[in-house]
């Protein structure tokens, strides 16, 4: 079977800023067709590395590649492959939507039909409104089209639901995944774990400027210390030690009465035949499937203290 070429490449990049690594050996591909994640907190250097490459930062060594093009060197040929939505930016408080929707189409030789996107993206009522007077999660909806309308084969969204009640948040979801399904390849930037598991087909974990890990979110949550939580009241105590000794125990926790396991399916099973020896009933009985939080916790810790030089 042929391998294709990644759309996106990043191979050891590197950025400083006085002399203090904000991206500090990055590298991920980002294959065409899928919704890729860059998940980490605030100052990981999420940003200075779609920012790289997007082309409006240039990198202090390492390479970036669109569709094999030099973002720095080929900048006018990327910024027609490339769509991008910035972490902070505002459009003049009076311009009308359709002002802006005309406005940037008339950047790109061969636009998209800004009618049709404003009808996809519920702005049709919306095109008579000022830019000021538009709701958060409206204003993301035009921050969008205005990222669509050049055509392009990618798109960059970063941190696009910052500040965007749940209910605008999961429309803003909705949205995203209507762009991978239209054939665009999205890179989504994001500190949300619940966003990065629900719309990622893979995700690189950044903190402090290196990717701690790289996987699906279901491979990610494998690799935490318990991808399973096991909750219940049994009703007498338990020795704690034939809980340790359960098969794939990560962590066993007393909190009152109630009893915390973390591990793995093998767990679960292990916990209810181990009930059933001792003749022990489990209330309030819970087995929950850990989630992406859990995991980058466990990540990142786990990048911090293997990080040479880095404090713990």
């Amino acid at each position: 079977m042929q391998r294709t070429t990644p759309l996106i490449e990043v191979t050891d990049l590197r950025k400083a800023y006085a002399g203090r690594p904000a991206v500090d050996g990055v590298s991920f591909t980002v294959e065409e067709g899928e919704i890729f994640g860059i998940l980490g907190p605030n100052g990981a250097g999420k940003t200075t590395t779609v920012e790289c490459v997007e082309g409006l930062r240039v990198p202090d060594s390492g390479t970036v590649r669109v569709a094999g093009l030099d973002p720095v060197t080929d900048r006018e040929e990327v910024t027609r492959l490339l769509g991008s939505q910035l972490q902070e930016s505002e459009l003049q408080p009076k311009i009308l939507v359709r002002e802006a929707l005309e406005l940037y189409a008339a950047l790109y030789p061969n636009p998209a039909d800004w009618r049709a996107l404003a009808e996809r993206l519920g702005l049709v009522d919306k095109l008579a409104t000022r830019f000021a007077k538009l709701s958060g999660g409206q204003k993301q909806r035009l921050s969008i089209a205005l990222a669509l309308i050049g055509n392009p084969r990618a798109v960059v969204l970063d941190e696009l639901t910052t500040g965007l009640d749940p209910r605008a948040r999961r429309d803003t979801w909705k949205l995203i995944e209507d762009v991978r399904d239209s054939g665009v390849t999205v890179l989504l930037v994001t500190h949300f774990m619940e966003e990065a598991q629900r719309l990622c087909d893979r995700i690189a974990v950044i903190d402090k400027g290196r990717v701690a890990a790289m996987d699906s979110p279901a491979g990610l949550i494998r690799r935490s210390a318990g991808s399973t939580v096991i909750t219940f009241v049994p009703s007498r105590p338990l020795d704690n030690a034939d809980l340790v000794a359960l098969p794939e125990v990560a962590t066993v926790d007393h909190k009152g009465d109630q009893v915390t396991l973390t591990g793995t399916d093998a767990t679960v099973n292990a916990v209810i035949t181990l009930l059933a020896q001792k003749r022990v009933t489990a209330r309030q009985l819970r087995v929950v499937d850990a989630t992406l939080d859990d995991a980058f916790l466990d990540l990142t810790e786990e990048h911090e203290s293997a990080t040479p030089g880095r404090a713990a």
